[in-house]
């Protein structure tokens, strides 16, 4: 699952409290943490910043538990060094968007890849069309596949068709369930993981929607994902890193305020933010 970062009353970043956010979400049933990715806020983080996040999480983790870090960067050198970074920490995999500099064609994305491959660990793509403005097409990700240059993809575009056509042009491809309000879909579907938001604010219940899904038990899991749906979906709008930490404060968990360029919600945002996590709660989610 992808992870919020805490920061103090003085935006400076609190590694103490990440610290033991990464190690509740493991006694709540996570199976690993992605550091420095969107949710992370790592384009505001400095160099410094980024490899304390990083080292927090992996000194905090429990014996079996996965630290995949984001290594998204301008150019795929700077990429590349992040990737490199992730090794030296331990790391044994990371998390990579395309070029997000500028509209990259796929011979760009291609060598982007290739470039960061070689830092010698495994790559899952990240594909979010919407912020970087470049797909990872089923035909493009195929490539990257056949190249050996990627082993999963965190699909965000919420077009659960996608599984279906990666799974035919790249047999072996894990697709990651990478937004948070299509997941049932994805798992029932045959994804093997999610890259979550949410169980920042409701592991337990999060993990027992997966688990449920995956499994196939649909009478079980479709009405915790009626439940959840709700708060699930602001994971795909813009506002969905102030929405999970606003959840987080109201259950009691510490998420705190974010760094510009993000600004607080709206009255009426968070109203519905609020409303939604209560409900929930009062559901039985936790």
């Amino acid at each position: 699952m992808a992870t919020a970062l805490p920061m103090d009353d003085q935006l400076a970043v609190d590694l103490d409290r990440y610290a033991e956010h990464v190690r509740w979400l493991a006694q709540e049933g996570c199976h690993g943490v992605v550091t420095n990715g969107s949710l992370g806020e790592y384009q505001t983080l400095t160099e410094q910043e980024r490899r304390a996040v990083l080292r927090t999480a992996v000194e905090a983790a429990p014996e079996g538990f996965t630290v995949m870090p984001g290594v998204a960067a301008y150019g795929a050198l700077e990429a590349r060094r992040w990737a490199e970074d992730a090794a030296e920490a331990g790391c044994p995999v990371v998390m990579l968007l395309p070029p997000n500099s500028y509209r990259a064609d796929e011979r760009a994305v291609v060598d982007h890849y290739r470039e960061v491959a070689k830092a010698g660990l495994p790559v899952v793509a990240y594909n979010n069309p919407f912020d970087t403005k470049v797909d990872l097409v089923p035909a493009l990700l195929a490539e990257l596949y056949a190249e050996g240059l990627i082993v999963a993809v965190k699909e965000f575009t919420g077009d659960v068709r996608r599984l279906y056509q990666i799974n035919e042009l790249a047999p072996g491809l894990d697709v990651i369930a990478g937004s948070d309000d299509v997941v049932f879909e994805l798992c029932v579907a045959g994804a093997p993981g999610w890259i979550a938001g949410y169980p920042n604010a409701l592991p337990s219940s999060c993990v027992r929607l997966f688990d449920l899904a995956v499994a196939g038990d649909l009478a079980g899991a479709l009405p915790l994902y009626r439940a959840l749906h709700p708060l699930l979906r602001w994971d795909s709008k813009v506002e969905f890193v102030q929405a999970i930490k606003l959840s987080m404060d109201i259950v009691g968990r510490y998420g705190g305020p974010c760094r510009p360029p993000r600004v607080r919600l709206t009255d009426e945002q968070e109203r519905v933010v609020r409303a939604a996590t209560e409900k929930a709660v009062a559901d039985g989610c936790r």
